[in-house]
């Protein structure tokens, strides 16, 4: 009888939830009732609902209790909700802050503190997990395998309704974006100024591939140079120009195939120059070609930074799509341009600029020149000016300039110049344009003036080679840091182990497709912890915990981006295996001490980074990795600073090549498990007792112990090394032994 109530009770709790969830009118309804009807049921503080998006490989939310209704992202192997979509099985975490697994992010965004934790996959009839069900935070107990079990139920029959609401959801999208995108197919196909098309087209292209910028580079048969008519994100009047077989851009015009990068910046054949123009960091971007009826290509056109993600299949043939019209846009545009060109002395739209505007015919003839540009040079009125020879204007310390305005054949942008009026000094930046009649005869030349303010010229350059967020916020703090600052901080070397051999294994191709994996996913550890990626030199990576922004924990967020550094190569690793291919290694040195951090470089090319001892003194950490059989090794100025405690050993005190003061390298091993490393406690205590007596020169007490510990853990090199260390010098027998080796080499 008790356990026929128990099955009533349960077909009551699953019709009330098929009854609810059928009359809910939207995804955010359906995730309300599932979440409330659970917490009742149960009893818990909170619950979440999330839904994989497929598209970006994240689980989302739209709804938690007792806090604002809004949206939180995760990638879908992430946090426990992640461990639970990826397993396929539900689980009871009693307590969340001992668990691995569990993201401490979301109650530090939220500001609720999860104790306990109920999760289960949100699956439908057939199988397919769409989500997962979580629950927090159990009030009169522990969480049980009976609320397990309901909850499993619950979700089970709420996930029928909930993925018709996911289903309806994506085809109202689909439908959005293809009404803006006939939308604006209309009203680009009549506009004939290629500015404004430019500007209306990639607007959409934004906004439907949802991506940070979009660029549109034609390409100049006169000069075989590609140049951006128009960028979004750029200031007005800016233009890149670049010859026309460089770069990402480069490689589409003289091929013709689409490029899909998910990291540009590991690629060879990617072009900083364009994000040192522009002061915008690509993370990733999709070119293709521009086509025109009769197979000629016109320039290519990118699609920058898309959100959540690598752009995808739709995306691409959504940029296909667009290109098509570009093209017919393009060449109507051109031709009504050629037009216009003898309208370029117009003097509504000189006066409406900000920027300074100086004209000048064949003659070097001063014909032009607008009042933001009168006000820049100090004069009173267009007399001063107007029929002079530029010669006679720009003198003195400006004469340079006129010189380069004698002959103008090709567009030039100089950047950050200094000019002087009237003993005046301002910071400007200079586009330099030639004129051109219908007949391709020489006009003249203009001249456009950008006054720099201190602010906006700091934040151009530092934008350069860092992220816009770290530059707003260093601009933000008042302080300098171009100029040079010394401070202390954690420099971090990483390097591939036998890149060589590996590349020449795998090829061209593959070496890049792998560094593009490789990098992608050890930059998101150094960003993740707040670190600054210095430059990847080869196949070696480079950061800074500590510069330009520092924090109190800048050595542990170091050693905590090492140690995740292995397992996700370990997680990589693994799946290069299942394709068939060779796993890789490698190798990370950590030094913290004085460095010095500035716009270091010559009057060509200046890039941020860091200087000084405390840098060569990591790079040389790093390479001792493979002499110790180490994968992460730290120096004794690191482990001292470290304010969290890791599982360490000391496996040196040394020399290094180059230097005269001794120093500790430690090994960090938090990484390990028990395959990895079997007999870790027994094995450090046996390696730590012969490191004493090697310290105190008593060889063969310290062979015992070293081999005691090879036998507990047959792969580990460090003892081995120690073994054949300890005869060298038994034979040696040194008079003053103090402990410390001197490196020969680095």
């Amino acid at each position: 009888m008790v356990k026929g109530n128990k099955n009533s009770r349960y077909s009551d709790l699953l019709l009330q939830v098929n009854n609810d969830l059928a009359v809910s009118k939207s995804l955010d309804d359906a995730l309300d009732t599932l979440v409330n009807i659970a917490s009742s049921v149960i009893g818990t503080e909170r619950g979440t609902a999330f839904i994989n998006d497929k598209e970006t490989n994240e689980l989302y939310s739209r709804v938690a209790q007792g806090d604002l209704k809004r949206e939180i992202r995760f990638m879908n192997h992430k946090g426990i909700a992640g461990w639970v979509f990826s397993n396929n099985k539900g689980t009871i975490v009693h307590d969340a802050y001992r668990d691995d697994r569990f993201n401490k992010s979301i109650d530090m965004s939220t500001g609720y503190r999860t104790k306990s934790v109920l999760s289960v996959p949100l699956k439908t009839i057939g199988g397919e997990i769409i989500g997962v069900t979580q629950l927090l935070n159990k009030i009169s107990s522990k969480f049980t395998k009976r609320d397990l079990l309901m909850l499993e139920l619950i979700s089970k029959q709420a996930a029928i309704a909930i993925q018709g609401h996911v289903n309806m959801e994506i085809k109202e999208s689909e439908k959005e974006k293809e009404i803006q995108f006939q939308k604006v197919i209309s009203e680009v196909s009549t506009e004939i100024n290629v500015n404004e098309f430019a500007r209306k087209m990639f607007s959409v292209i934004c906004d439907l591939l949802n991506c940070e910028r979009a660029t549109l580079f034609i390409n100049d048969e006169k000069t075989n140079e590609l140049f951006a008519i128009v960028a979004t994100g750029m200031e007005e009047g800016q233009e890149i120009r670049f010859p026309n077989h460089v770069g990402i851009a480069g490689a589409v015009f003289t091929t013709g195939e689409l490029i899909n990068l998910p990291h540009p910046y590991a690629d060879l054949r990617f072009n900083p120059g364009v994000d040192k123009i522009t002061g915008f960091f690509t993370r990733n971007f999709l070119t293709v070609p521009l086509t025109n009826k009769d197979g000629k290509i016109l320039g290519v056109c990118q699609a920058l930074n898309k959100r959540g993600g690598p752009f995808s299949d739709f995306d691409i043939s959504r940029l296909l799509a667009f290109s098509s019209q570009v093209c017919i846009g393009i060449e109507n545009s051109i031709l009504f341009q050629n037009i216009q060109e003898l309208m370029n002395y117009n003097e509504n739209m000189l006066n409406s600029m900000t920027n300074g505007v100086i004209s000048i015919n064949e003659d070097g003839v001063v014909k032009k020149c607008n009042p933001a540009c009168l006000h820049l040079m100090n004069l009173e009125s267009e007399n001063d000016i107007i029929n002079k020879k530029i010669q006679k204007v720009l003198t003195n310390k400006n004469k340079w300039l006129s010189n380069k305005l004698k002959k103008v054949e090709i567009d030039e942008y100089l950047s950050d110049i200094d000019l002087e009026f009237n003993g005046e000094k301002i910071s400007v930046n200079l586009t330099i344009m030639p004129l051109f009649g219908k007949e391709d005869e020489p006009l003249g030349a203009i001249l456009m003036i950008e006054d720099v303010s201190s602010e906006k010229r700091m934040k151009s350059t530092m934008s350069r080679y860092m992220d816009p967020d770290l530059a707003e916020k260093l601009l933000d703090s008042g302080e300098n840091i171009l100029g040079g600052n010394e401070s202390v901080g954690t420099v971090f070397f990483s390097d591939i182990r036998s890149f060589t051999s590996i590349s020449e294994d795998i090829g061209v191709k593959g070496t890049v497709e792998m560094l593009n994996e490789y990098f992608s996913i050890m930059v998101d550890c150094i960003q993740n912890e707040g670190g600054m990626l210095d430059k990847f030199i080869g196949d070696a990576i480079m950061a800074v915990f500590g510069a330009p922004i520092s924090h109190d924990d800048d050595p542990d967020r170091a050693v905590r981006v090492a140690i995740q550094m292995m397992q996700e190569l370990k997680k990589y690793n693994d799946e290069r295996m299942q394709k068939g291919l060779l796993s890789i290694d490698h190798g990370m040195g950590l030094n913290t001490g004085q460095i010095v951090s500035g716009n270091i470089g010559s009057d060509k090319r200046m890039d941020y980074t860091v200087i000084g001892d405390a840098v060569n003194l990591a790079s040389r950490v790093e390479s001792s990795c493979k002499k110790y059989g180490a994968h992460i090794l730290i120096s004794d100025s690191t482990f001292l600073s470290l304010k969290s405690t890791y599982r360490t050993r000391q496996v040196d005190k040394i020399i290094v090549k180059g230097k005269t003061v001794p120093v500790d390298l430690y090994e960090v091993l938090d990484y390990h498990d028990k395959e990895s490393f079997p007999n870790m406690i027994e094995v450090l205590d046996m390696f730590n007792n012969g490191i004493e007596y090697y310290n105190e020169g008593r060889w063969n007490d310290a062979i015992k112990q070293f081999t005691k510990a090879q036998k507990g853990n047959p792969t580990d090199s460090c003892s081995s090394m120690y073994i054949d260390r300890c005869k060298i010098l038994k034979k040696k027998d040194p008079k003053e032994w103090d402990g410390i080796w001197v490196a020969k080499s680095k």
